[in-house]
């Protein structure tokens, strides 16, 4: 029987690098944003009350004491608001159903903020039309804060349609 020398091909190569960079990568602080369905079995979400949920992702050792905030950022009428939005806890813990609590009408995007363990995400997502919806597109996941910059440019695509 002749034998063969063991030699990785590469996609052995590949799937260790993989493994061996994943744990740099599961550090990374970050949030997740999904529709109201997505709350966890068993959880009663009232759509109509409810714009997504959300949750802290990787990176966070204890998602039950991550802190999450959402503050909408709209134009309605031509007049720019900001709203404080209440985060109702849901099953299991660390994950958050976002409310309706804006005014009607306008465009609005909902700025997210996430601290757990020292470290901070967020997220923009944007909202538009008279009853707005959640769109998996609409959603932008940051490293950090957003800015005020990023709200502001976020709104203005928005407002003109995505035309600069």
């Amino acid at each position: 029987m002749r034998r063969r020398p063991i030699v990785p091909s590469l996609g052995l190569a590949a799937i260790l690098v993989a493994v061996v960079s994943r744990p740099a990568a599961a550090q990374d602080f970050a949030l997740q944003v999904g529709p109201p369905v997505a709350a966890a079995a068993g959880t009663f979400v009232k759509k109509d009350s409810v714009l997504f949920v959300v949750r802290p992702g990787g990176g966070c050792g204890d998602p039950a004491a991550a802190r999450i905030t959402a503050t909408a950022e709209g134009i309605v009428n031509g007049a720019r608001q900001s709203v404080t939005l209440k985060l109702a806890p849901l099953s299991p813990p660390g994950v958050h159903a976002v409310s309706r609590d804006m005014p009607s009408g306008g465009v609005w995007v909902i700025n997210l903020v996430g601290t757990c363990g020292g470290r901070t995400a967020g997220a923009i997502v944007a909202m538009a039309g008279p009853k707005p919806e959640y769109r998996r597109e609409g959603v932008k996941l940051l490293t950090h804060a957003a800015t005020r910059d990023e709200i502001e440019a976020s709104l203005k695509t928005l407002t003109t349609g995505g035309q600069k």
